[in-house]
């Protein structure tokens, strides 16, 4: 089975036992590595895998393939994208500023147009940027704000940057709901809740045996400090990783709704998503 899904620590916690053959029942899957904006393009081929990790924002453009899996994503409070700056100023006004994002079709995007639209008076000269690149490129001067994900929430301080607003708290005060950043969908012609079934069972196998995936992790984790992987795994890898319930579904929709809203996704209905 072909799977898809990045190399960040969150992900390889998840579907360690499942690569690693320790899911009874499971088939043996053909692992891609690749950034969230690859995967989300991904499944929007033909040929695409049989399962990927893709933003929840990317699944107005691919529910009529795929089905969405209720565990294994990525959702929680407190773990929103951030708007940083080099400029320690706290004015909001990106009017006319280049600003860096991870991809068009993440939630960190989404969330990004729905902030500006309330927060930003004008155009924006918006570039996508690999998400490892942006903060650099913003420290360095060639972009006026980066769009950040992931780690970036722990380490941006040591880049000299500071923080503009933070999304996901935005997104909390402003719905109450949690912030919907990935989700796992398989290919609607396969048996989706078998895959369900292993994708949770690779999910509870982390828990019950965390040091089992230490070295898979920090493999594909790179030069990222331990410490640091570990706060992102207990920041991303939570209860609605092992199953999204009606919150969950609740803040997907939400999210997709609003952006719809805005022009920015194709609009879904809610019973698109079970």
């Amino acid at each position: 089975m072909k799977i898809a899904f990045s190399p960040c620590p969150n992900d390889t916690f998840v579907f360690h036992a499942w690569v690693h053959g320790l899911v009874p029942g499971a088939p043996k899957l053909d692992v891609t590595y690749a950034d969230i904006d690859i995967t989300n393009h991904l499944a929007t081929r033909p040929d695409g895998p049989d399962v990927l990790k893709i933003s929840s924002a990317a699944l107005p453009w691919v529910l009529s393939d795929y089905a969405l899996l209720p565990c294994g994503g990525a959702m929680g409070r407190g773990c929103g994208p951030l708007i940083l700056t080099k400029d320690a100023s706290k004015e909001t006004d990106l009017s006319g500023k280049r600003v860096a994002v991870p991809s068009e079709r993440s939630t960190a995007y989404l969330l990004f147009r729905l902030w500006t639209a309330r927060h930003v008076s004008g155009d924006l000269d918006i570039q996508v940027v690999p998400f490892d690149k942006i903060m650099p490129a913003v420290r360095e001067g060639t972009f006026d704000a980066g769009l950040v994900i992931h780690e970036a929430r722990f380490t941006y301080p040591s880049y000299g940057l500071h923080l503009l607003a933070d999304l996901g708290e935005w997104w909390e005060e402003d719905t109450g709901l949690p912030i919907p950043l990935g989700s796992i969908i398989a290919r609607r012609t396969l048996d989706v809740k078998s895959i369900a079934e292993w994708t949770r069972a690779s999910v509870e196998y982390a828990w019950n045996h965390p040091e089992a995936s230490r070295e898979y992790v920090m493999q594909h984790a790179q030069e990222m400090d331990p410490e640091v992987a570990k706060k992102h795994i207990d920041l991303y890898v939570n209860d609605f990783t092992a199953d999204l319930g009606e919150e969950g579904y609740s803040a997907i929709y939400a999210l997709l709704s609003r952006a719809a809203k805005e022009g920015i996704v194709p609009e879904i209905k809610p019973e698109m998503l079970r």
